[in-house]
């Protein structure tokens, strides 16, 4: 069966908020929204501002973790610090999921590269996870949407280097690039098959940049906005979002095009695939 992408070609957070409501999902519960809080200096990611009325709809609580690499997010502190600069804190309560030790441990078993993921703590408060995505490039992954945002995103700092080194934290930036983003599918279906059902995505298509909201000097955007994609399928939003950028007229398109190959990015949904979590056949319904 096809999953179903709704699709707007406007970007404002009403339209987010509209999109949501087409999925026809309740989310039930204490609702984790997963944002990405962005580093300090980067010009690209979405201010908290953009995704209030889909958070005040939820009623829920903006969720982040650590990052493993030296920056303006790496200790709690620091996080919240910034979480308060770019517009989260101000009007949502915020949570740093992996804030307390120790980490929530969650079995891989049919893992193609790791076993077990190590993710935030807090995870355990929430009955369901809102993911909001800003699609656009990476410079490890090639693109950055829902499968990174359920991976590296709920990943504790720790759990972070575990998925980078393929189980072995020494090896965060020296691993086998594919066995990297075999490792981040198992981490992102473990997340899935925590919350079961009780997940919904939101991928916004604004602001593509080569690089990710996770680099304090990043390029600037390279081509024109797209548009804002909701599914309850992580597999079909992404896929549909790579099939809108490769559609794309636009003259950049060919620089996020490269990066995300250079990336191998599209063997992320590949092994996605394998553990069932999604499928890359699906409906776009343009609203």
């Amino acid at each position: 069966m096809k999953a179903k992408v709704y699709f707007s070609r406007e970007i404002t957070p009403e339209k987010v908020l509209e999109l949501y409501k087409m999925l026809g999902k309740e989310l039930p519960g204490k609702v984790a929204v997963k944002v990405h809080s962005g580093e300090e200096g980067n010009q690209n990611f979405l201010h908290g501002e953009f995704w209030k009325p889909m958070v005040d709809y939820v009623k829920g609580t903006v969720t982040e973790c650590n990052t493993a690499y030296e920056g303006s997010r790496d200790t709690t502190e620091k996080h919240l610090a910034t979480m308060e600069k770019h517009g989260f804190s101000k009007i949502f309560p915020v949570d740093i999921m992996d804030a307390d030790g120790p980490d929530l441990e969650l079995a891989i078993p049919d893992g193609l590269k790791i076993k077990k993921n190590f993710v935030g703590k807090h995870v355990e408060n929430y009955d369901s996870m809102l993911v909001l995505s800003h699609f656009k490039g990476h410079p490890m992954g090639g693109y950055g949407g829902a499968l990174k945002q359920l991976s590296i995103g709920v990943a504790s700092g720790y759990g972070k280097k575990y998925i980078h080194g393929v189980g072995d934290i020494d090896a965060f930036w020296t691993s086998d690039h594919d066995s990297f983003l075999e490792s981040m599918a198992d981490a992102a279906a473990s997340v899935v098959n925590y919350f079961k059902d009780n997940l919904a995505y939101i991928n916004v298509m604004a602001n593509m940049s080569v690089d990710c909201d996770c680099c304090a000097v990043a390029e600037d955007p390279c081509m024109k906005d797209i548009g804002i994609l909701a599914s309850l399928d992580p597999v079909a939003i992404d896929q549909a979002c790579l099939d809108l950028v490769y559609a794309s007229k636009d003259p950049g398109r060919d620089h996020l095009v490269e990066r995300i190959e250079s990336k191998n990015g599209i063997h992320t949904i590949d092994a996605a695939l394998k553990h069932g979590i999604g499928t890359r056949e699906y409906e776009l319904v343009e609203v």
